[in-house]
């Protein structure tokens, strides 16, 4: 595919997706949103790729929120499309077998701070901000963002981030559990890159199940969600990467994963 705001890269077993809108902030628009759902379609349908990376280009911004430029007339009808959109893209996000992580330099605000959430991670450099700051606009976060918030980092302060919009640097974030770590700026990539190829090199159908297990067993009674974890449990020793990498590990040897 060929695209105009986002840059794509294959470094298996990861795949890059960079929001490049430098001069907005990596806004983001429908344009751009629709970008990263086809990049994510795309990569996620690589065999060779195991591990998404999801970052902005520049130094200031992941993505300062979606882009108020384009927000600004919307009829309410139009609205729902590009909150409906929206929430297309973190869903699909949420959905691929792959981790996703997001490398977050600079802002995380509204719109780019709900993509981010989407991800099964997100790591951060020391001077990036996070936040859904929304109400100052007189409205609400459109992709999610009420719902992902307050399920990574509690009611309590998920309601408190929502009702006034404050923004938060990248250490009150991970301490809130938010985010997972924080590294130098000019560190993050490679700290993602080695983060990304360590899940890499671990047996591809079990973090895909465990992936799924999780966003599956959330929200299920929890007799409902260890059920569904036996199930899966059992259903892996049908695999190929079950029998090799427990052999490998009886002969003190490194597994290579096939995916089967």
């Amino acid at each position: 595919m060929a695209f105009e705001n986002i840059l794509v890269e294959k470094k298996p077993p990861v795949g890059i997706i960079t929001i490049n809108r430098p001069e907005q902030l990596n806004a983001l628009n429908s344009k751009t949103m629709m970008e990263i759902y086809g990049a994510v379609g795309e990569l996620s349908s690589s065999e060779d790729i195991r591990v998404l990376v999801i970052t902005g280009s520049g130094k200031k911004a992941f993505a300062a929120g979606a882009d108020i430029k384009e927000m600004v007339n919307l009829s309410v009808t139009q609205a729902r499309a590009f909150s409906e959109l929206g929430h297309r893209l973190c869903t699909a996000i949420e959905e691929i077998q792959q981790p996703v992580i997001a490398a977050v330099n600079g802002f995380s605000l509204g719109g780019g701070n709900e993509l981010a959430m989407a991800c099964d991670i997100i790591y951060a450099s020391e001077n990036a901000r996070f936040g859904q700051p929304e109400v100052n606009l007189a409205v609400v976060p459109g992709f999610g963002g009420t719902q992902r918030l307050v399920r990574r980092v509690g009611l309590a302060k998920g309601r408190e981030l929502l009702y006034t919009g404050e923004i938060v640097n990248a250490q009150e974030a991970k301490t809130m559990g938010m985010i997972n770590e924080v590294y130098p700026a000019d560190e993050l990539m490679d700290k993602v890159m080695e983060r990304s190829r360590l899940i890499a090199s671990k047996g591809p159908l079990a973090v895909a199940q465990a992936k799924r297990l999780i966003y599956q067993g959330f929200d299920l009674p929890l007799c409902g969600a260890l059920e569904i974890e036996r199930q899966v449990f059992a259903g892996l020793f049908g695999t190929n990467d079950q029998r090799h990498g427990m052999k490998a590990f009886i002969e003190k040897k490194k597994p290579e994963y096939k995916g089967n």
